[in-house]
């Protein structure tokens, strides 16, 4: 049901956003993975084993983009997810990736003692080749830090082809470069409900 063709692996590190350099430069990092859709081109009303069987595909994702982002897992401070979906299949081949993208990163930094209570925001789109996805981002601990709402556009020279699925992890190391439109603050965070 596996089979990846190719993996592709984005970082940069942001100094600053027409200001002055940040103190700390923000380093955000996204991975996506082509599969073969084993679904593309017919209606198969049983997902749910293709998203047990991403759970390790996940996982080996999250631990490659944590590696090529060059920092501790104490430095992650937002994350999301997304896929896209080659034209032969359907928005809810993307949709499997809820669970297995989603829960990697999370059992990854947890396992490494940082708290994960926010929910791991996701998009997805039926595209072709080489089509691009704004993936959202939001903090790991509580969803109303407004600092850290933020996209990361990713895209796969060439991917999907139309029987293929990108899967996408992302995360960074901090809020948007120079936030300051207010809300809750990291400092803030009860990291009770996932919320504040």
């Amino acid at each position: 049901m596996i089979e990846i063709r190719e993996v592709f692996t984005h970082v940069e590190t942001i100094f600053h956003e027409y200001g002055p350099p940040a103190a700390t430069p923000l380093v955000r990092g996204a991975i996506m993975a082509v599969l073969t859709n084993p679904f593309a081109g017919r209606y198969e009303p049983d997902l749910l084993p293709m998203m047990d069987a991403l759970k390790p595909v996940g996982l080996d994702m999250a631990r490659r983009l944590l590696a090529a982002m060059q920092v501790d897992a104490s430095a992650i401070e937002s994350y999301g997810k997304g896929a896209i979906v080659g034209a032969a299949g359907e928005l809810e081949h993307g949709a499997v990736w809820h669970v297995p993208g989603g829960y990697a990163m999370r059992e990854l930094l947890e396992g490494q003692g940082v708290p994960t209570h926010a929910i791991v925001i996701s998009a997805k789109k039926v595209g072709a080749p080489s089509t691009r996805l704004d993936v959202p981002l939001g903090h790991v601990n509580a969803s109303y830090v407004r600092s850290h709402f933020d996209a990361m556009e990713v895209s796969v020279p060439g991917a999907p082809a139309s029987d293929e699925v990108v899967f996408v992890l992302a995360m960074t190391t901090g809020a948007r470069v120079h936030a300051r439109v207010g809300g809750l603050a990291v400092s803030q965070i009860v990291g009770k409900d996932g919320l504040r």
